[in-house]
C-alpha cells in the first residue's frame, strides 16, 4: 500500500524577547518551606508546588491579589531566607514545512537488540555518519548503552513496540502525576495552557507515515505532540540497552514552564538518571537553572542540550551553561544546517540534524529536522561511554570524550559527533582496550 506523508511542521527555536509568565515566581528560600511561608504571609504570596524534590528549597509562588511580578520579586528579595527569585519562564514553539526523506518509506522490518523496527530507522544515514556501528560492531568496546538516560520533553508514548522494554517509570510534570506518557494529550480540550512570551522548545519539521488523525495533528493546540517520542527513539537508536525515563514537561502545543523543566532535572537527578537530554533553549539566562545544573553535574549527571534553530550565532541556555554539552545540527553533508544556531560557546559539539528518522506516537515513525534531533544522538552516545566504562563517566571527562569529533569549522565548536572517536578517546582515558 503507498504510504501518505499526512504531517510536516518546522519548530524554530529563540524568542524574540524575554519569556515570563504572567504571574509565577521561583524562589529559593535557605529556611525551606516553613520560611518560605512564613515570608508570603508578609509579601502577599501563596506557593504553587516545590521544585527541587528532597531538597526543599526551591518552590514556585504567586502574588497575591495586591502585587505584580516584578513587586513581589523586590519583596521577596528582601527577606531573610531568600536566596534568589526570578520569573518563571515559558516555552513555546511555531511552524513551518519540509520534505520526508527517502528512508521513511522503507519499512522493512529488521531485528534491533530484542525489538522489531523498521530498516529505514536502523540503517539511515546518520548512522554511518557518525559512525555508530563500528563502536556497536567492536567486542572490544561492547557498546550499546547502559544507565539511565533521561528525557526532558513532551513525553513519550509508552506502547511504541520500539520503546517498550527499555522505558523506566517517569512523570508528568504538566498533571502531577507518574508516568510521562503524551498520548493524553491527544484529548486535551483547548486553552489548558497559561498565556505568556514565548521562549522555544526546538522541534523541527515532523514528517509522518501512517499517522491516523491528518486534520487533527495538523492543529496548532498539537504542535509538538510526539516531540519526545521522537528524541527517545534517536537516543535508542543510539544506545538500545539504555534506559530511558520520560519527564514530561511540556505539553502538545509546545509550551511548558521553566519550574517544570527544573522540577525534571531534580528529579532525574534524585531518581540515579546518569544522562539528561534538553532539545529546549531559553534566550535568557536563569540563576535557578544554572543551579540546578550545578546540581545534577555534582551527582555525577551528564547534561546535554539542543543550541536552537534560529540560524545565528547565539547564546542561549541550558546549552551556553558551562556545564552542559550544547549540540548544533550538520547536514548530511557534513556542513552546518542552514537552520542551525552556530558558535563556541554554546556549541560543543555538532551532530546530524536533517531528516533524521524516528519512532512517533501509535507504532509509525517520522523524520525530523533540528536540533532537537541531533541532541539526543549525543545523550545516547554519553550512554554507548558509560557500557564501556561507567568509573569516573564526569559531565567532564564525557565531554573530553565527546570533543574528539570531525572538525569541520569553527562554528561547530570541536566538530560533528563521531561515535568511534569518542569511544576510543574514552577507552584511552578510562583505561579499558579498544582495536
Amino acid at each position: 500500500m503507498k504510504h501518505r506523508l499526512l504531517v510536516s511542521f518546522l519548530f524554530l527555536a529563540i524568542a524574540s524577547g524575554p519569556a515570563i509568565a504572567q504571574n509565577r515566581v521561583i524562589v529559593r528560600d535557605s529556611l525551606g518551606l516553613h520560611g518560605l511561608q512564613l515570608t508570603c504571609l508578609l509579601v502577599s504570596c501563596n506557593i504553587v508546588e516545590g521544585v527541587d524534590g528532597t531538597l526543599g528549597q526551591v518552590f514556585v509562588v504567586v502574588p497575591g491579589p495586591l502585587n505584580s511580578v516584578t513587586e513581589l520579586i523586590e519583596e521577596l528579595l528582601a527577606q531573610v531566607g531568600v536566596v534568589d527569585a526570578e520569573p518563571d519562564l515559558l516555552l513555546r514553539v511555531t511552524a513551518q514545512t519540509w520534505t520526508a526523506p527517502p528512508g521513511l518509506w522503507d519499512r522493512t522490518a529488521v531485528s534491533y537488540y530484542g525489538t522489531t523496527a523498521w530498516h529505514g530507522y536502523v540503517n539511515q544515514p546518520a548512522v554511518q555518519i557518525i559512525n555508530l556501528p563500528k563502536v556497536q560492531s567492536l567486542s572490544s568496546f561492547g557498546a550499546s548503552g547502559t544507565g539511565i538516560v533521561a528525557v526532558i520533553d513532551t513525553g513519550v508514548d509508552p506502547t511504541h513496540p520500539v520503546l517498550q522494554h527499555v522505558l523506566v517509570t517517569g512523570y508528568d510534570f504538566t498533571r502531577n502525576q507518574w508516568g510521562g506518557s503524551e498520548l493524553p494529550d491527544a484529548n486535551q480540550p483547548e486553552g489548558t495552557q497559561s498565556s505568556g512570551s514565548p521562549g522555544w522548545v526546538n522541534q523541527s519539521t515532523m514528517a509522518v507515515v501512517n499517522q491516523q488523525g491528518e486534520v487533527t495533528f495538523s492543529q496548532p493546540k498539537y504542535a509538538a505532540f510526539g516531540h519526545g517520542t521522537m528524541v527517545s527513539g534517536i537516543i535508542h537508536l543510539v544506545a538500545p540497552t539504555a534506559h530511558i525515563m520520560p519527564l514530561k514537561a511540556f505539553h502538545a502545543d509546545g509550551t511548558g514552564y521553566l519550574s517544570d523543566v527544573l522540577r525534571a532535572l531534580y528529579f532525574a537527578t534524585q531518581s540515579h538518571a546518569k544522562v539528561i537530554n534538553m532539545s529546549f533553549d531559553f534566550q535568557t539566562s536563569s540563576t535557578e537553572l544554572s543551579k540546578a545544573a550545578r546540581y545534577a553535574t555534582s551527582k555525577g549527571v551528564v547534561l546535554v542540550a539542543s543550541v536552537g534553530n534560529d540560524g545565528r550565532q547565539a547564546m542561549v541556555y541550558p546549552a551556553g551553561l558551562s556545564n552542559v554539552m550544547g549540540i548544533a545540527s550538520t547536514t548530511n553533508h557534513d556542513t552546518l544546517s542552514s537552520f542551525s544556531n552556530y558558535g563556541h560557546p554554546p556549541v560543543w559539539v555538532g551532530a546530524p540534524g536533517e531528516g533524521i528518522i524516528t519512532i512517533y506516537p501509535y507504532s509509525t515513525y517520522a523524520a525530523g529536522w533540528g536540533t532537537s534531533f541531533s541532541a539526543p544522538l549525543v545523550s545516547g552516545t554519553v550512554a554507548l561511554l558509560r557500557s564501556i566504562n561507567a568509573r569516573g563517566l564526569t559531565q567532564s571527562s564525557a565531554s573530553q570524550a565527546i570533543a574528539h569529533a570531525k572538525y569541520i569549522s569553527s562554528q561547530l565548536g570541536y566538530g560533528r559527533l563521531d561515535v568511534y572517536q569518542a569511544a576510543a578517546a574514552w577507552c584511552r582515558a578510562s583505561g579499558c582496550n579498544s582495536q
